[in-house]
């Protein structure tokens, strides 16, 4: 898979970061203070996404990196840094709505932390399917809030960052996710005496719960690994909060989490130019997201292929067949719950009719299934 490049979305800003020198400074910085080998990343099966410019306004676009196995730090905030949370019912959807995109996704989050008006993840991509798996989450999250409140229009400002952390080198996705389970008592939401377990809205909590308590979206291991921490065990657990506590005492000024909060990508220097050495090969006009080797269509176009065979259809029986069928309204519902492929999409791909003769079928065959 060679490396391209996506447009996928709104405005931004023209500095895209990639070779920026607080990029590079970033960078550089934290890799004194972190020893490892450094990875090779050259034959990874790189699918890298990009700006560019969009030919409507001309603005360019932020870059995205993508490839299988990919760990990002990402961050939202709210609108005109209003909050994104009204109430705790709301934060509790958040992170349904999450686990909702990673089982669509394939993602496996190594953290979260909810903040009254952002928000932090760091999620590993199996799947190089960043872009599309933001777009359904954050647009769902949006959707569900403005329903329950009666509400219109954007909750988040502008675009998302993307961080994109080294995880083969030791040492920096345990300071991505050392970064996010402390942002509470950075910001001082919690009381000087209160132990960082106290605050409820973030996966802090849950690695120090057994394995059968926590969402299976939730991967422990690796960052227990990078404390040191050989397995999830009680004694395991007491071991990660002790150093939590410890970490949270010690943590110093904002300058020590610069590498986290500036630049594009948080990893060794060598790490860093295989990067741009793949960008600056393969950027181009002409990369955009209809070139996509491993996309959301190419998915759900696999997944209507095996539905039809499954069922013995040709492709044409798709359109002698009522929009309400059944069986059609069957495959609507496995294209919903495993891509992020949108309502009109689907009524076009399999013939239903308009979104709203879909919705309403769907809803028949959810109502008798």
């Amino acid at each position: 898979m060679f490396p391209h490049f996506l447009s996928d979305g709104k405005k931004e800003k023209t500095n895209c970061g990639l070779a920026s020198a607080k990029g590079q400074t970033s960078c550089f910085a934290l890799s004194q203070i972190i020893n490892g080998s450094v990875p090779a990343i050259r034959q990874l099966p790189l699918d890298i996404c990009s700006g560019g410019r969009d030919s409507a306004d001309g603005m360019a676009r932020k870059l995205r990196i993508q490839y299988p196995g990919a760990v990002y730090h990402v961050m939202n905030r709210g609108d005109r840094r209003e909050s994104i949370f009204h109430d705790d019912a709301d934060r509790q959807r958040f992170i349904e709505t999450l686990g909702e995109a990673c089982g669509k996704t394939g993602w496996q989050v190594h953290a979260y932390c909810l903040m009254p008006n952002h928000f932090h993840l760091v999620v590993e991509t199996p799947q190089p399917n960043l872009v599309a798996g933001m777009k359904w989450f954050l647009g769902t999250y949006t959707g569900r809030f403005n329903r329950r409140h009666k509400l219109f229009g954007h909750l988040f400002s502008g675009r998302y960052k993307a961080l994109i952390v080294d995880r083969a080198t030791p040492g920096y996705l345990k300071t991505a996710c050392d970064y996010v389970h402390l942002n509470p008592a950075r910001a001082r939401l919690l009381r000087p005496e209160a132990v960082l377990r106290s605050y409820r809205w973030s996966s802090y909590r849950e690695y120090l719960k057994c394995a059968s308590q926590r969402p299976a979206w939730l991967r422990v291991d690796r960052l227990l690994g990078e404390h040191g921490i050989p397995k999830d065990s009680p004694a395991g657990r007491r071991m990660f909060e002790h150093r939590m506590e410890e970490r949270r005492r010690q943590q110093g000024g904002p300058e020590v989490w610069t590498p986290v909060r500036r630049g594009w990508c948080l990893g060794a220097v060598a790490f860093r130019k295989e990067l741009l050495a793949q960008v600056s090969e393969q950027r181009g006009a002409h990369h955009y997201g209809a070139e996509l080797q491993e996309s959301e269509e190419d998915k759900a176009e696999r997944l209507v292929r095996k539905e039809l065979a499954r069922r013995r259809w040709l492709e044409q029986e798709l359109g002698q067949k009522p929009k309400t069928d059944r069986q059609k309204a069957r495959i609507a519902r496995r294209l919903r719950q495993g891509t992020t492929m949108t309502l009109a999409w689907i009524a076009q791909r399999l013939q239903m009719g308009s979104v709203n003769t879909l919705k309403n079928t769907l809803r028949l065959i959810n109502s008798r299934d």
